[in-house]
């Protein structure tokens, strides 16, 4: 059902005052964060483009929902005493960003209790953040992290892979149909699917003991979903299983030789004819105006593999393991693509 004119107010609303919230947390952060001069601010986009860029965001997430392909987010309505508890942790936790960007200190994880447990790769604290991705202060502060990097604009990028599984579902059960989310985190992205489309199956896995925690919380009032700690290099799902196969901002955090792991297990997972979104920071020359501000982000928040990321060829990617990518299209600060198995007869069986 299409939306009414008053959630269009609310909605303008909403993303209006968590813009400005956002914003001004990533203004503040960024005053207060150590001095990189290794690019030039002549190499960056101007405020008034990301604006702008934003602002276009806004409208195509508004548009989907007024199209009746997915729900309004469910918690549109901010709640004051929530978000001022999340500023808080975000500056208190601020200090510690800050020391570890200074010092290069970003393998702390390492030598924590996971040590030999995950993937070395794994072990590191991305974005400098506390704990990496194993911290239940971590998997608390995350989603407000992003936000704040994204000046609001995280949730509905993630919302741009939601189209066309409406599509995809329009012509089929959902009560039979299971969706794989690859590196759920937190699970906002499955909270999203759910809210859309309750009735379908979903199974979300994640390396993260504390992220998966968080996203069995926030799918608690649902039925039909799954959370499982689990190798996206190694995935316990039968083969040719999955309809609909999502993966969010995980690329980019991948060594190249995991990255084309993880795209063999998807082709493996994947029926013949299901749906395939992947959603992760755009590219150099996917936008050009951006391609300074993409080169300066590793430099200035701890991401060792994001500069290897920019210059992957991910259309050959896939295809070398038998996905055929139909469209891709950028939504902000994000690279949309959507694939299908490519239809050759081939198996794709369990890399070795």
């Amino acid at each position: 059902m299409a939306a009414n004119s008053l959630q269009q107010l609310l909605y303008r609303t909403s993303q209006a005052a968590r813009t400005s919230w956002f914003w001004s947390h990533y203004a503040i952060a960024a005053r207060l964060a150590p001095q990189n001069n290794s690019a030039s601010p002549q190499c960056l986009p101007t405020q008034r483009q990301v604006m702008k860029d934003l602002r276009a965001l806004f409208e195509r997430d508004w548009q989907n929902i007024d199209d009746g392909l997915y729900a309004l987010p469910h918690d549109l309505v901010p709640r004051p005493y929530k978000g001022l508890r999340q500023s808080l942790r975000f500056f208190g936790d601020l200090a510690s960003v800050n020391r570890r960007r200074r010092a290069g200190a970003n393998q702390e994880v390492f030598e924590g209790t996971y040590k030999n447990k995950r993937p070395r790769y794994y072990l590191q604290n991305f974005h400098d953040q506390s704990g990496g991705y194993l911290s239940e202060e971590s998997a608390r502060l995350y989603d407000f992290q992003v936000e704040v990097l994204f000046s609001g604009g995280a949730d509905a990028m993630r919302r741009q892979a939601l189209p066309p599984i409406s599509r995809f579902l329009a012509t089929r059960d959902v009560r039979t149909c299971r969706l794989l989310d690859v590196g759920c985190g937190t699970g906002r992205f499955l909270s999203f699917v759910k809210d859309t489309h309750p009735r379908l199956t979903v199974t979300g896995i994640d390396l993260s003991c504390e992220y998966l925690a968080r996203a069995s919380a926030s799918l608690r009032p649902w039925s039909r979903t799954e959370c499982l700690l689990a190798n996206a290099e190694d995935m316990p799902i039968a083969d040719s299983t999955i309809d609909i196969v999502t993966c969010h901002y995980l690329f980019h955090e991948l060594p190249a030789r995991a990255r084309r792991r993880v795209a063999q297990e998807v082709a493996r997972v994947a029926r013949p004819d299901a749906l395939i979104l992947f959603v992760d920071s755009i590219q150099l020359g996917d936008e050009p105006a951006y391609d300074g501000l993409l080169e300066h982000f590793p430099q200035s928040l701890h991401e060792p593999f994001f500069r290897d990321y920019l210059r992957e060829d991910l259309i050959s990617l896939f295809a070398s393991v038998g996905l055929e990518t139909m469209s891709v299209t950028r939504a902000f600060l994000s690279r949309v693509m959507l694939l299908h198995p490519r239809q050759t007869g081939r198996t794709y069986a369990k890399p070795p």
